[in-house]
C-alpha cells in the first residue's frame, strides 16, 4: 500500500504517554487530511500483568481499563466521543498531571465536557464494556502487537508507533504519515530505531513530568520496573534495543 489510506484504526491506552503524543499528531494529520481514525483499545494492565494478579476486568475499578470502558460506552453513541474523551483524559493526565484514572475525576471531566458523569458507573456496570475492550486488546496480541500506539490500515497492515515525544504539526506532521505510509510497501522492513542519548532521555523525563507525578502505577521494560529517577544519567549502552516503557498497576 503506498497511496494514502482513507481510514486507519489507532489502538490505545489512555495510561501511555507515547500513545498520547502518537494521538495528537494523528488528529493533527485527520484535521489536514481528511484521514479517518478509528479508536480502538489495548491494555497495557493486561499485557504486563504479573501471575498470579487479577486480570483488570477481574476489578471492580482498573485504572486504564476502565477509562477505556468509558470510552467504549461513549463510542456505541459516536466515535467522536471516544475521541474526545481520548483528548480530554489524556490532556488531563499526560499535560496537567491530573488522574482521570479516579472516579471522580473522571465524573468531572465528563462534566466539563457537557457529558452525564453518570456515565462512568453506566459503564462500570456494564459488563459488555468489558466485552469491546478485551476484544481489541486481543486483536493486536493475535497479530503479536506488544504496545501503543499501533496502528492498522485497511489492508490488515500492522504497525506499532510512530513513537513521538514532540508530535510535528502542520506540514511536517502529513510528512510523517506518509512516511508512515511508505513503510506499509514493504512488508518485510520490521524496524528502524534512533538510540536515545543521555540528552533524550532527559527530555523524555521532562516531558513526562506531569504523568509521572499523577500516576499510581509502576512502568515496566521488558519485564523489569523503570526508575525514571535514573533515566537520563550516563551510562553504558544496552546490549539489546529498549521499547518504550509501559504500564503495569502498582498494586495486586
Amino acid at each position: 500500500m503506498t497511496d494514502r489510506p482513507t481510514s486507519v484504526d489507532f489502538h490505545f491506552d489512555v495510561m501511555c504517554p507515547f500513545a498520547y503524543q502518537t494521538s495528537k499528531w494523528i488528529r493533527e494529520v485527520r484535521d489536514r487530511t481528511g484521514l479517518e481514525v478509528n479508536w480502538r483499545f489495548f491494555s497495557l494492565e493486561e499485557v504486563n500483568r504479573a501471575d498470579g494478579k487479577k486480570h483488570p476486568w477481574e476489578r471492580d475499578w482498573s485504572y486504564g481499563w476502565s477509562m477505556m470502558r468509558i470510552g467504549a460506552l461513549l463510542r456505541r453513541t459516536d466515535m467522536a466521543l471516544l475521541d474526545a474523551w481520548y483528548e480530554r483524559a489524556g490532556r488531563a493526565l499526560h499535560e496537567e498531571g491530573h488522574k482521570p484514572h479516579v472516579p471522580d475525576v473522571a465524573r468531572a471531566l465528563l462534566a466539563e465536557m457537557g457529558l452525564d458523569p453518570a456515565l462512568v458507573d453506566e459503564a462500570i456496570g456494564d459488563p459488555t464494556t468489558n466485552d469491546e475492550v478485551l476484544a481489541e486488546h486481543r486483536r493486536v496480541v493475535e497479530a503479536r502487537g506488544f504496545g501503543v500506539p499501533t496502528l492498522f490500515f485497511p489492508d490488515g497492515q500492522c504497525l506499532f508507533g510512530p513513537v513521538l515525544l514532540d508530535p510535528p504539526r502542520g506540514d511536517a506532521a502529513v510528512r510523517l504519515w506518509d512516511a508512515v505510509v511508505a513503510w506499509t510497501e514493504f512488508p518485510h522492513l520490521y524496524e528502524l530505531q534512533r538510540p536515545k542519548t543521555v540528552a533524550d532521555e532527559r527530555a523524555i523525563v521532562e516531558t513526562f513530568r506531569p504523568y509521572l507525578e499523577a500516576r499510581d502505577w509502576v512502568s515496566i521494560n521488558r519485564g523489569s520496573v523503570v526508575d525514571f529517577s535514573k533515566v537520563g544519567v550516563d551510562r553504558p549502552a544496552p546490549a539489546d534495543r529498549e521499547p518504550p516503557a509501559v504500564e503495569a498497576p502498582a498494586g495486586g
